[in-house]
């Protein structure tokens, strides 16, 4: 992995919620704020005093071992749960209450562990489905096929393909999405993510299931994006050579809390990460 050609130069800095973002965003409010975020399921608690925020063009990763509560937090942002207790701001506007098709219209949108596609339809048909918050018609226009539905269906053709051109998957537009490999089906979630038009994307263990090449293609593919659409990148991962290869802020969870939060650097000789990833050294060094 030729992690040198990925991995940031980048200045973190300080904002007001005890967290860090890339120097270029310092000026800007961040896309994401959480204050105090916490759950509990039957008075266990999963998640708890999470505070962290994310630049508005920042790639960040959110790490840990497993069980640790990523997962769970990628879920409290995009409202599959209602948080226990804390905040959520997203883009400066309280996300209290709101559902998860709510959320995507404020701008997140996420990927998921195991991979969500609609197997038998066409990779171009995913893709529109991620564009419906964007080009509408009304249900008569739809109806009657009336020339402002052909006019949506042209536009949002187009947006589709441009889309997919960005992991160079245009070749495959008909192609039943089921029918891909596993390395294009991850590619094509992420399209359909993208075509929800986000301020912040989360990527749940994007490199999951993935060889050398097709990861270091998606490092790659994952810098594009960010740089592509100025938005913010927010991702689980266990490749550590992904994350410390790309991510330029990093949060740490263990048992559902933050244990240390910083750059690539930092966190690498952070001594309570690696005693979370690695145990606790006995005694003499054995």
């Amino acid at each position: 992995m030729s992690e040198k050609r990925f991995k940031p130069n980048t200045i973190m800095v300080p904002v007001p919620s005890r967290s860090i973002v890339p120097e270029r965003d310092a000026g800007r409010h961040p896309v994401l704020e959480t204050s105090h975020l916490g759950i509990e399921f039957g008075g266990l608690k999963a998640v708890d005093d999470v505070n962290l925020a994310v630049g508005p063009t920042e790639i960040c990763g959110l790490i840990g071992p497993n069980g640790a509560g990523k997962t769970t937090v990628f879920n409290l942002l995009t409202k599959v749960y209602q948080p226990t207790n804390g905040t959520i701001l997203l883009n400066g506007k309280d996300t209290s209450g709101i559902t998860t098709e709510q959320a995507n219209r404020m701008g997140i949108a996420r990927t998921f562990q195991n991979i969500r596609l609609f197997n038998n339809m066409t990779v171009e048909e995913n893709v529109t489905i991620g564009l419906h918050n964007q080009i509408k018609y009304s249900l008569f226009t739809g109806m009657f096929r009336l020339p402002g539905y052909w006019k949506a269906e042209k536009a949002q053709h187009k947006r589709a393909m441009e889309l997919l051109d960005i992991f160079d998957m245009t070749s495959l537009a008909s192609a039943k999405a089921g029918s891909l490999p596993y390395g294009a089906q991850r590619r094509l979630e992420i399209v359909r993510a993208l075509a929800t038009n986000p301020s912040l994307l989360l990527l749940d263990e994007p490199a999951a299931g993935m060889n050398p090449h097709e990861t270091e293609e998606l490092m790659s593919n994952i810098i594009k994006i960010r740089d592509q659409f100025q938005i913010a990148i927010m991702l689980i991962e266990h490749d550590m050579n992904l994350v410390m290869g790309i991510c330029e802020g990093i949060c740490v969870l263990n048992y559902g809390r933050v244990i240390a939060k910083g750059t690539p650097d930092e966190i690498q000789s952070n001594p309570a990460v690696i005693e979370a990833y690695l145990g606790k050294k006995k005694e003499g060094g054995k």
